[in-house]
């Protein structure tokens, strides 16, 4: 009897944790969607970059054509999100590499050249020695709205928000930030 509770125990102990799993990562995914001007437009727009990525091969021949690399640099990971930004929040996907931490808009946005409208890619590059800090952090208000500060040694802030896997954003880009101070050190 004893090994067959100590079995249903820890059975619901695993349950109890992917059931948490579960509510954050649905919290994550509706957060993410609600972070847009319209939830439908958020939703068009990942099943557009998933797209994307198919068609171009993955998010490593992605990054690899988006940014300048270096020969032996290799893409860690990449992340659905925004940038925050005066014009407003900028979906797109932030990359951590063994040399950088980047991000890249979704679509290209409009600016102006005297009369004329041009378009260009909205672009953030940190070179991992150039990078300061990384602070994960909520609303006070409602907490389910998480951010990650990330602050460069020129002192530049860049607040990104809407993960779809917060958790994991944070981990990886705090031990990107951990292995240059290491290397600089």
């Amino acid at each position: 009897m004893g090994s067959v509770r100590d079995a249903l125990e820890r059975w619901g102990k695993r349950v109890g944790e992917a059931t948490k799993k579960a509510e954050d990562l649905a919290g994550n995914v509706w957060q993410h969607l609600k972070t847009a001007p319209s939830v439908t437009d958020a939703a068009m727009g990942r099943i557009a970059q998933s797209t994307k990525v198919l068609a171009e091969g993955g998010y490593e021949k992605i990054f690899q054509q988006t940014f300048e690399t270096v020969p032996e640099e290799q893409l860690q990971n990449s992340y659905a999100c925004y940038l925050s930004t005066s014009a407003g929040p900028i979906m797109g996907i932030l990359y951590v590499s063994t040399a950088k931490v980047a991000f890249c808009s979704d679509n290209p946005l409009s600016y102006k050249v005297g009369d004329k409208t041009e378009w260009s890619y909205y672009k953030v590059v940190i070179p991992l020695n150039q990078l300061k800090g990384v602070n994960p952090t909520s609303s006070r208000d409602n907490p389910a709205e998480k951010y990650i500060q990330v602050i460069s040694v020129d002192n530049h802030e860049f607040w990104f928000m809407g993960f779809v896997t917060y958790d994991s954003a944070v981990k990886h880009l705090q031990e990107a930030a951990s292995s240059a101070n290491l290397q600089s050190a």
